[in-house]
Order: structure tokens, then sequence, then C-alpha cells
């Protein structure tokens, strides 16, 4: 997994609240589990005119020019800034792989939904939760700067700066933490305890050599 310390990054806004995972995915493209290739139906009935299906190519589909995703001002975002209840309904994991493939790396919402808050930790995401006026205020200021608007991330000092200066601070479980500092997913959390496994394991296989026989 990509391990996350900081980025200034150019933000896409989504002012939506509620906004689920079958709309950051929809069902008809989940029959895939190789994580990536998910990118290109980010928010695919938000971006599409059309009702898009599965193999379909996007540059043969009708895109919405009024949606953000869509707009010039913020290709190449790399920060999503959006409201209350971020990635709710099904626990589909495919909703962060899409944001991740896409090129997002932080999610910064009012709140999120627990199951996929979770997942963005396991997928190299990083959601920031901020109060609402705050998100309201940097979403005024992303709509009033035509040429872009970039935050910096700061996760080691769990820090988000605006262009201005304005520091912002953010909360998160050290364990989480430092899962995303180090590039660690589950497996790879189990395996920096793999001396101490070992150990145990030795230790059982002469105490009770029964267990281990063949």
């Amino acid at each position: 997994m990509q391990a996350f310390t900081t980025l200034t990054g150019l933000v896409a806004p989504l002012d939506r609240s509620n906004v689920d995972t079958d709309a950051i995915v929809p069902k008809q493209y989940l029959k895939s589990i190789a994580r990536t290739g998910f990118g290109r139906h980010l928010f695919d009935e938000l971006r599409f005119l059309d009702v898009g299906e599965l193999g379909q190519e996007p540059s043969t589909r009708r895109k919405n020019p009024r949606f953000t995703l869509n707009m010039p001002r913020y290709q190449g975002a790399s920060i999503l800034l959006t409201g209350e209840n971020f990635g709710c309904g099904s626990s589909r994991e495919h909703a962060p792989w899409a944001l991740h493939d896409y090129g997002f790396r932080v999610i910064i919402a009012v709140s999120f939904a627990g199951i996929f808050y979770d997942n963005c930790f396991k997928n190299g995401l990083l959601p920031v939760t901020l109060d609402a006026e705050l998100v309201e205020a940097l979403l005024h200021e992303v709509s009033i700067h035509e040429g872009g608007y970039c935050l910096s991330v700061d996760l080691p000092s769990q820090t988000v700066i605006t262009p201005s200066g304005r520091v912002m601070n953010f909360s998160i479980d050290p364990s989480r933490k430092h899962r995303l500092l180090n590039g660690l997913d589950d497996i790879a959390v189990t395996l920096e305890d793999a001396a101490a496994i070992q150990r145990y394991e030795q230790t059982r296989s002469r105490q009770e050599p029964w267990m281990f026989s063949a």
C-alpha cells in the first residue's frame, strides 16, 4: 500500500451530503476485485448523462458539463471536499478503490460512514473530518478561485493548511496514522510482529509437540 505523509493538491468540491457508495461507484461495475480500473467509473451517474454499462468506454458517453469532475478547473484534483455522512450505504470496498484509482489521496468531509472510513485507511486514502463551518468556508473559497484552489495536508502534524496560511487541525487514531505513514495494510501490520509470532510458535511446538506433528 502506498504510504502517505504530506500532500499539496488541487481541491475538487462535491457540495453534497449523504453520498452513498452506489453513487461513488455503481453496482454494475463491481464484478472485478482487481482494485484497479475503477476510477473511470467514479461518480458514474453524476459524471454522465446516459446510463453506463460494464465494458462501455467512457469516451463514448455524454458527459454532464455541470458536474465538478468534468470541469476543466478541477482536472487533476487529488483532494475531494464534501459534506456529511460521505460513503454511506453498502460496505463495498470498491468505493475507496475508485476514488484512489481516479487520483484522490485525501477526502475532507464533515463526517464519514463508519465502514467507508475504515476502508479508506486500508487502501491508502486519508479521510479528514473537519467541522461543518470549516468545510463550508473551504467550499466557498474553492468556488471563488477560478484558477484552482490547493490545500496542503500534513499527516504527521495532523493539519490542513490553506493558501492564506490558515491552519486547521484534525484528529486521527494513532494506529491508523501509523498504518498510513508506513503504507501498511492488514497483512503488513501483522507481519510487523513476525518475529514475536515465530517465537511463540517455537515455544508452543516445544511445549505441545503433538499440536505440530504431521
